[in-house]
Formats: structure tokens, sequence, C-alpha cells
């Protein structure tokens, strides 16, 4: 990374001098990442195809954009190297659902996992509501906050690891492997999430924030809040609102999107907005 646009990332997460690598530094700037850099599908339903170079995912981050784990975790791996820190990619396979077995490490996701001060330890800013700061790899039970969290040896993933999520949270867990892995393996799974009709990311848009007290969520046309209290939700049925969440909740002020875009963009979302209503409610859109 350029020395500029290394500034350019400390100044959005709000860090001007992370200092030398140290397991401090690295929780702070993990933090840092979650909280001010928002887990977001948008570039698919502006329909703007996106890659999963990591310098190509820098130069969204610093026009004041997020994007899913491929962008963040690629992201946020280059700036931890031009930092100092001892980082590596590796493929992940994230459990979304109970009635299904874990899959193993398919590389429908990308984690990485950092050396520091003579441990390891396991860092991902690009699994949404899941992680605000890393978390020492090794067998145990973890809490952040409301939620959580446990890591242990993978089941399906000879020499892998396996997250197990709070039973919050929007998926189940994701089994991940020590393998290094660079760019080139997650080419297929970022088409596959980014273009196929049968992706979540391109039924429903998402954006997610995390912070040490919860998770903001804002899913199609439903914005919700989880924490100590548990979860609350409302429904954002009209443009000026949904925008407004968007930068208020998430930051989100997509000062890169035009007023042609952005009208394009509400009518695809609130339309699939309400073929979900009507299908919950068993009524023909």
């Amino acid at each position: 990374m350029r020395k500029a646009d290394v500034q350019s990332y400390l100044r959005r997460l709000g860090i001007p001098d992370p200092g030398p690598p140290s397991t401090a530094g690295l929780r702070a700037l993990h933090a840092a990442h979650v909280e001010r850099v928002p887990f977001e599908t948008l570039e698919i339903h502006l329909r703007r195809p996106t890659t999963v170079d990591p310098q190509e995912s820098i130069a969204r981050i610093l026009r004041g954009r997020g994007g899913y784990c491929f962008h963040l975790n690629g992201a946020f791996a280059t700036l931890l190297r031009a930092l100092g820190y001892a980082v590596s990619w590796h493929r992940g396979g994230v459990h979304s659902t109970s009635q299904a077995p874990p899959p193993g490490a398919t590389g429908n996701h990308l984690c990485l996992v950092v050396a520091c001060e003579g441990e390891s330890w396991f860092v991902d800013v690009g699994l949404g509501d899941a992680l605000h700061e890393p978390l020492p790899l090794r067998a145990a039970t973890y809490r952040q906050g409301p939620f959580t969290y446990r890591l242990t040896r993978s089941g399906v993933e000879p020499g892998g690891w396996r997250f197990d999520h709070d039973p919050r949270g929007t998926f189940i867990g994701m089994d991940f492997s020590l393998a290094p892995a660079g760019p080139g393996d997650f080419i297929e799974w970022h088409r596959e999430l980014s273009t196929s009709p049968d992706s979540g990311f391109v039924r429903v848009v998402s954006a997610i924030r995390r912070d040490p007290h919860g998770v903001d969520a804002l899913e199609g046309c439903v914005l919700s809040r989880t924490d100590i209290t548990g979860r609350s939700q409302r429904e954002l049925d009209n443009e000026s609102d949904w925008f407004g969440a968007l930068a208020d909740v998430f930051g989100l002020t997509l000062d890169d999107v035009t007023a042609v875009e952005r009208s394009v963009l509400w009518t695809d979302v609130y339309s699939k907005h309400q073929v979900w209503k009507a299908r919950r409610s068993g009524q023909r859109p």
C-alpha cells in the first residue's frame, strides 16, 4: 500500500497512529474496522461488478463504502501487512442453516489469521454480525458484548478450526482451513455470491454494523438492533427513511451514488420487500 493510502485508511478507522504491531493494536484496529466499515452488499444491487482484488476494495473503502468478506478481509489484511503484522488468508465455509451439515472450508468465506506477540489470532472483519475483536486461536468459549462464541477444532476440515456463532446470529458457524490461500481461491465463489439468483446477497440487500454492545442490521427494508436487551426491529417503508438509516446507522452516505441510481435502487429494494411481506402473510404479491 502507498503510505498515503495507509494514512487515509487509518483516518477512516479513526486511529491515526496504531503504533508498532501488538495485540492491543490488533484489537483496536479490528474493533474500529467493524464499527466504521460496514458489511454491505449494495454494489450488487447497484449492478456494479466487483472483484476480490484487495486494492479495488481498499479504494472503495476509502470512498466511504464497505463490502462483504472477500472485500473487507482482503483490504484489512493488506492494511495489517503495511503496518507490520504477519497475516495470512484462509478458506472458510459458512454453515448457514441447522438443517444442513457443516460444509467444510469450501471457500465461500475468506478469514484471516494473524501471528502477534507469540500467539495466533482468528481475525475476521467480514463476518457481519459476529466478531467485534479478534479471538485467540485456541479452543475456548468467548464473550463479546451480548454474544457468546466458541472456537474448537473442526470436525469436517482436517487440521482446521470451527467458529460457532451466538444462537442469535445470522448463521450457525464457520469452518476454516489453516492452509494459506490467496485471491485466486475465492474468484468462483465471489462470482456465485454476487450474481447467482440463489445467493442471499442477490436476493436481499443488507448492511451490518457491529459495536461493543451489539449489532445493527438492515435486511431489505427491515432495520433491526440486537443487544443485551434483545432484538428490536422496524420497517422502513419510504425512500427517505431507508437512505437515512444507511447514512445515520451505518455511515453509508453513498456519495458515490447518483440520484438516478438511488431511485432505481430504492424501487428494486422496496419491490422485493413487498414480495417478501406477501409471502410471509401467505398472500399473492
